[in-house]
């Protein structure tokens, strides 16, 4: 009698399951993305109720780790091999930092074919398997990370200056914004090149994260400005810093120890972003810190996806702040609650005071200008 008593409702939900797409889609909203790409292999109503949630999944989602990692991985590597399970968006795009003492690689492009001689793992393969085909990911290493732990947006970020640390950030294709990936190389850079990155000749172009490794190296200041002189000049916000080394690109024209820069630029109407600038006259406390995140608040940015980078010289956190850590993170958290902070302290400092809303912009300045050392720059990008 159970047995008979339990089939009409077996049958019941096997009918709803296969014929009402309201219910399939409403269940479905609940499933991690790389499961739901397994449903879709149903049938024709799973596969397009798994369609349409998919262009619901608007929101970026982030992985972050510290701690010690084994002999042949990052802890960030063994956390995304995990969490990229349970996360609920398509990654078109990641953003990846790891510190630099324990990635501690050659150039990208030599460690590349360093690879393929010796069979030893490959960090840019051993990421591209963690992600769907087509998928732009952008790997750099730094000398300290800043993260927000996973899973949690109003969680206190952390500054790492010392031991393993990383985090990603993956940015699903987004209604109205286009985020482009770039990289230029001596043998690279060209007008047609910076075009084509969306850098020259963009009106919508609003934010720009940029990144040069190996900035020592002689010629790449004059690489640089090369790469800055157009964006200083634009409408759009610049952020970033010098960093140790990129370890996802795949191209080969540069050989090991040039120099280059690598980025994102973000292009869209609804895209704000404001940024300010943590000199090294501000004295070494956490009131001056604070005064100066304050006018990020001013900028009036939406904190609804919204996200905060912090981009500071190795010379800052607690070397600057008589031994106190965490001071710019814990003070950026105090006017940002629920705002994630991502960055890292590098080698140098890109940006300058600048709030982008709509076709409103609050200063230009020169390339010089957009130049710093042992300053932090902090920034919000709002992605509508």
């Amino acid at each position: 009698m159970d047995g008979n008593a339990e089939f009409p409702c077996t049958a019941t939900a096997g009918y709803v399951l296969s014929t009402v797409a309201e219910v399939v889609e409403r269940i479905l909203t609940f499933v991690p993305t790389k499961s739901l790409l397994r449903t879709a292999c149903v049938c024709r109503l799973w596969r397009n109720c798994a369609r349409r949630v998919l262009r619901t999944q608007q929101r970026l989602a982030w992985v972050s780790a510290t701690g010690c990692g084994s002999d042949d991985s990052h802890v960030l590597f063994r956390n995304l091999a995990k969490e990229v399970e349970n996360v609920y968006l398509l990654p078109h795009t990641v953003l990846l930092m790891a510190d630099s003492d324990t990635i501690n690689g050659p150039d990208c492009c030599y460690r590349q074919k360093k690879a393929r001689k010796t069979g030893t793992p490959d960090m840019a393969e051993e990421l591209k398997a963690m992600f769907p085909r087509g998928c732009e990911i952008l790997g750099i290493s730094t000398p300290g990370v800043v993260l927000t732990p996973g899973g949690c947006s109003s969680g206190p970020p952390q500054e790492h200056q010392e031991g393993e640390a990383g985090f990603a950030l993956m940015f699903p294709s987004m209604d109205g914004v286009t985020m482009r990936p770039f990289h230029f190389c001596k043998q690279s850079l060209s007008q047609a090149a910076l075009e084509e990155a969306g850098l020259v000749g963009n009106p919508d172009l609003r934010v720009v994260l940029l990144f040069g490794y190996e900035a020592f190296k002689s010629g790449a200041a004059r690489f640089l400005n090369k790469v800055l002189e157009p964006l200083a000049q634009s409408n759009a916000l610049v952020a970033g810093g010098h960093v140790e080394n990129v370890f996802t690109h795949t191209r080969e024209c540069c050989g090991r120890g040039s120099y280059g820069v690598v980025g994102l630029a973000l292009s869209g109407s609804q895209i704000q972003g404001a940024s300010v600038l943590l000199d090294q006259d501000v004295s070494s406390s956490e009131k001056s810190a604070e005064v100066a995140v304050q006018r990020l608040k001013a900028a009036n940015i939406p904190e609804r996806n919204t996200l905060g980078f912090m981009f500071a010289c190795v010379g800052r956190g607690h070397n600057y702040y008589s031994g106190k850590r965490n001071v710019e993170a814990d003070t950026f958290r105090k006017v940002f609650p629920n705002t994630p902070l991502f960055g890292f302290f590098g080698n140098g400092e890109i940006g300058c005071d600048r709030i982008i809303t709509g076709n409103y912009t609050l200063t230009e300045t020169d390339t010089g200008s957009l130049q710093h050392g042992y300053t932090t720059v902090m920034t919000l990008v709002h992605l509508g």
